[in-house]
């Protein structure tokens, strides 16, 4: 087992991921993405900048800048932009295991811990922060530990705990330091957190930041231990029975309604908040064109009602549920009515859109 494992994810820059649906100029984004990859940072950077100007709640070029700023050793830059993601996004549970990191990288691991439990908190999934936050608590153990040895230096059984840390997380020299990884790959701390070295006593055990494949969420967030590749199968969990049950029930009906209400308040920022980051467009369109073309639909006409009528849910299993039930939709210049099933999964404590299907489908 290695420490080597702590990195700066970046998002999916082709495909919107697990980030909250926002206004994407279709043209401009990929180009800036594209820069990125080609280790153009500077420009990518400089054009990201403009992008944001015209586009300032955009969650995927804000997230890139803050990886760019980390590139580049701006870390307070890079933490505000994390930061400030997580106040207008805090659903998005990506921006806190990068504070982490950035955090890990000064040697502050209390904050280090506090953002990775507000990552588990909004994705209780999320494995990449479950093992971050371990290695967080072996670093705290390991200062406990030594500092109980230099008080007292025949306490045998803090030396065997100190001794397995260490065999755990061997601590890193210049010739056990991973090199940087090229543009193509993850936007890394890695070997870049010299301060966070020398902010740590000689005797612990630094869980030192260092690069890793990057995690492209919502799939298996970067590479981790056999044991935790991924989050928590779905196919392991029950459907909910008793109090539970009801409870559920109730939470998938106020989404429904909630999403309903947004529909008919011109809101497709809301809106399109109610859907998973695995949504697929049911016509087989690209996330991104979909998007615009509600964004489209919501603002054309002047008024919208949406309503919808005996919904009946059920459960494929504790995360996953089925409501079936007549949507009756009424604008200034089309009225419709028909069934409709929402297959719902839960994120964190969200119930989500997963797959949208009309009668008969």
């Amino acid at each position: 087992m290695c420490a080597a494992r702590w990195a700066i994810l970046i998002v999916c820059l082709a495909v919107g991921p697990a980030l909250p649906p926002v206004s994407l100029a279709a043209d401009e984004f990929p180009e800036i993405s594209k820069l990125y990859k080609q280790g153009k940072r500077v420009e990518a950077l400089d054009r990201l900048e403009r992008f944001l100007g015209a586009n300032p709640r955009d969650s995927r070029a804000r997230f890139l800048k803050g990886v760019i700023l980390t590139e580049q050793n701006k870390t307070q830059d890079a933490i505000k932009v994390f930061t400030d993601l997580t106040i207008d996004f805090p659903e998005m549970p990506e921006p806190y295991n990068n504070l982490a990191v950035l955090y890990a990288g000064q040697g502050d691991y209390e904050k280090a811990r506090q953002a990775l439990e507000m990552a588990i908190r909004t994705h209780p999934s999320y494995a990449v922060a479950h093992e971050n936050l371990g290695d967080v608590y072996a670093t705290l153990a390991s200062r406990a530990y030594d500092k109980a040895l230099q008080l007292d230096k025949s306490n045998t059984t803090a030396k065997a705990k100190l001794a397995l840390i260490r065999e755990l997380f061997p601590p890193r020299t210049a010739a056990t330091a991973p090199a940087t990884p090229d543009a193509a790959k993850s936007a890394a701390l890695a070997a870049q957190a010299k301060p966070a070295e020398a902010a740590q006593p000689a005797q612990t055990a630094p869980v030192a930041p260092s690069p890793a494949k990057p995690a492209e969420p919502p799939k298996a967030p970067a590479a981790t231990k056999p044991a935790e590749a991924g989050p928590v199968p779905k196919a392991a969990a029950s459907p909910p029975s008793g109090p539970t049950a009801v409870d559920e029930t109730k939470a998938v009906l106020r989404t429904l309604d909630d999403w309903a209400r947004a529909w008919s308040d011109n809101d497709p920022d809301t809106y399109l908040a109610f859907y998973a980051p695995e949504f697929k467009p049911p016509k087989g369109e690209s996330r991104a064109k979909w998007e615009a073309e509600r964004r489209d639909r919501l603002a054309k006409p002047r008024k919208i009602q949406v309503s919808v009528v005996g919904p009946r849910v059920t459960f494929t299993d504790a995360t996953t549920a089925r409501v079936n039930f007549r949507q009756n939709y009424t604008s200034d210049n089309l009225k419709t009515t028909g069934r409709k099933t929402l297959v719902l999964v839960k994120h964190g404590e969200r119930w989500l859109i997963q797959q949208e299907l009309v009668a008969g489908k």
